[in-house]
């Protein structure tokens, strides 16, 4: 009686042991395939900072290797791994000694690699998004799905799908993310923000009587239609409207943009909306969705949630201009970027007298995780922060 237990527990554990290894393998296959870029039936394309195919006379780009430990708590259904594998050289065997951690609390690595992305992902969409595996099966905030007729329509008016040919042509690109922060204030950052190449700029910032602190040079705005601009006379010209999309109507109200047609008030935003944006359909842009898909998981890892929007897993406009910049430039820097909540009488905003004590729990970010990131990148020196606010 005892043999046939022992006989029956050992088969028992090997039974769980074989189901844990394929488990293992259909887990790592499914990694490998959400983790692809191209279609595995397409042909695969390399894309170079501004999605022209290239060839192996692209120059070479900087990578860097973020990894998030796969037993992230608040992840499970998703291993982020690695953004860009490289291959180590061999090193003589030496003698074992003690052990030293990697990774921090959040799962980074506690050194990262100097270099930035080695894959560059092209800044905005183009005629060629329906190709675009890793964003073509997720619906907003992470992807398109379901939005091909409207993103087709609004491609079809906008016709450009890059920056301009100065900019494209540069053999080294540095850019600047301006954020919103109170930390701006009295900084007097303006001439060295209108130094860089690209100044991107978020939502509804004005910059018109604060350019002694945040320039007055605007190459990429980056909103949504609740944060853009409802005043004509606060944009500034010779800058690309651009759309971050972060849910289905959100292209529905770009394409009323881009035709000039009446926007509707009732198409489920959560706040009153801009009617018209002065620009020409040549002057808009719909950013890449792979961006906010790789911050929310693969860098900053937040709950996968079945890829879609929930409580704590959208990254802010902020984190996924920087993850754009991160593929498109070869310098990086931010500014007014760093909530100092030990300071409630400090301005929120360069912009306005609201002060930090304002401040509540969002209900889709999660401010703590993205802190943690920049400051990460920021120690690293994968970016300046030219206001030290990280």
């Amino acid at each position: 009686m005892k043999m046939g237990l022992l006989v029956f527990m050992r088969n028992l554990l090997l039974a769980l042991c074989l189901f844990l290894v394929l488990g293992f393998l259909y887990y790592s296959a499914w990694k490998l395939h959400l983790l692809r870029w191209e279609d595995t039936n397409s042909v695969v394309l390399s894309f170079d900072s501004v999605g022209r195919t290239v060839g192996s006379g692209r120059r070479e780009r900087k990578t860097v290797t973020l990894v998030l430990l796969p037993s992230i708590p608040s992840h499970p259904a998703v291993d982020p791994g690695t953004v860009s594998a490289q291959k180590e050289p061999k090193e003589p065997v030496a003698a074992p000694g003690p052990a030293i951690p990697k990774y921090d609390k959040l799962g980074f690595l506690l050194k990262l690699d100097s270099k930035l992305f080695s894959k560059p992902a092209p800044m905005f969409l183009d005629d060629s998004f329906r190709k675009w595996a890793r964003i073509r099966d997720f619906v907003p905030p992470f992807g398109i799905k379901g939005q091909d007729n409207l993103i087709k329509a609004i491609l079809s008016a906008t016709k450009d799908y890059r920056l301009t040919p100065a900019l494209d042509s540069l053999s080294c690109r540095r850019c600047v993310i301006v954020g919103n922060g109170g930390v701006l204030v009295n900084k007097s950052l303006g001439l060295k923000i209108d130094d860089y190449d690209v100044v991107v700029r978020l939502n509804s910032a004005p910059i018109k009587g604060f350019e002694k602190d945040v320039g007055g040079k605007t190459t990429l705005r980056i909103t949504y239609p609740e944060g853009a601009m409802q005043r004509l006379e606060q944009y500034e010209k010779d800058s690309f409207f651009v759309l971050a999309g972060f849910k289905w109507q959100d292209f529905k109200w770009l394409k009323y943009i881009v035709y000039k047609e009446k926007v509707s008030a009732s198409d489920g935003f959560w706040k009153s909306v801009a009617t018209r944006v002065p620009r020409e359909p040549h002057e808009i842009r719909i950013l890449n969705p792979y961006f906010i898909q790789e911050a929310a998981f693969s860098f900053i890892g937040l709950p996968f949630n079945n890829g879609l929007m929930g409580r704590g897993n959208i990254p802010t406009l902020g984190s996924v201009a920087i993850t754009m910049a991160l593929h498109n430039c070869d310098e990086v820097a931010v500014a007014g970027f760093g909530y100092d909540m030990n300071s409630p009488n400090a301005p929120l905003h360069y912009y306005e007298s609201t002060k930090m004590s304002a401040i509540k729990e969002s209900w889709t970010h999660n401010i703590q995780r993205e802190k943690e990131f920049l400051r990460k990148l920021v120690k690293a020196g994968v970016i300046t922060d030219l206001s030290n606010g990280i």
